[in-house]
């Protein structure tokens, strides 16, 4: 009686921090694309950070359309696809605000912001759109003008904005540390300004 040759049974590849990394830019994709919320944001990334295992990792974000690609590419089949559409982000188109001004909020995954202000500007709170790995760009060309900008605890504010006697004024209580995302402010200001202040809770 012959014996049969003994197939060695498939190991199981450990993760590491590059394949982690890579599920944790899908999660944030999916969040800037306003599919999750911050609970379940920490929760995946929970799960991703404490994976031990390749195939654990595939599972945090197969059911995402920000997935898929990653599980053709990591050789698991994509799941049939029955997802609503994307929030939509702004679509580059400059505002322009002349001697006024409104109040409003941002949407969930509206990340780019372009305005010319002249002698006026909005109150805008940009929480809806702020989570972990969400940069939001702000592009505004002022004259004696300027926002008032509202952010949630935790966003970093960048200023690279050009200022011509004048400039931005970032209060104290709304210099968060980044790990709820981060405000990029760019742009020329002459005679003017933004102003970011924390939001009201």
């Amino acid at each position: 009686m012959s014996r049969q040759p003994m197939v060695p049974e498939p190991r199981r590849m450990r993760a590491g921090d590059a394949d982690r990394d890579v599920i944790l830019s899908v999660i944030q994709d999916a969040f800037a694309n306003g599919r999750l919320s911050t609970s379940e944001v920490s929760e995946r990334q929970e799960r991703a950070l404490t994976s031990v295992y390749t195939d654990e990792l595939l599972p945090i974000v197969v059911d995402l359309p920000e997935g898929q690609g990653l599980a053709v590419q990591w050789g698991a089949p994509a799941p049939q696809q029955r997802f609503a559409a994307p929030v939509a982000a702004t679509t580059g188109e400059t505002r322009f605000v002349v001697m006024s001004g409104r109040d409003y909020a941002l949407r969930p995954g509206e990340t780019s912001i372009r305005n010319v202000v002249i002698m006026g500007g909005d109150t805008i709170d940009t929480s809806p759109a702020f989570g972990p790995g969400v940069t939001v760009t702000l592009h505004a060309d002022v004259i004696m003008g300027g926002h008032t900008i509202r952010v949630p605890a935790g966003v970093q504010v960048i200023d690279e904005c050009q200022g011509i006697m004048s400039g931005n004024t970032i209060t104290k209580n709304a210099r968060g540390d980044g790990s709820n995302g981060t405000l990029l402010l760019t742009g020329t200001a002459l005679m003017g300004g933004h102003t970011v202040k924390l939001a009201k809770r």
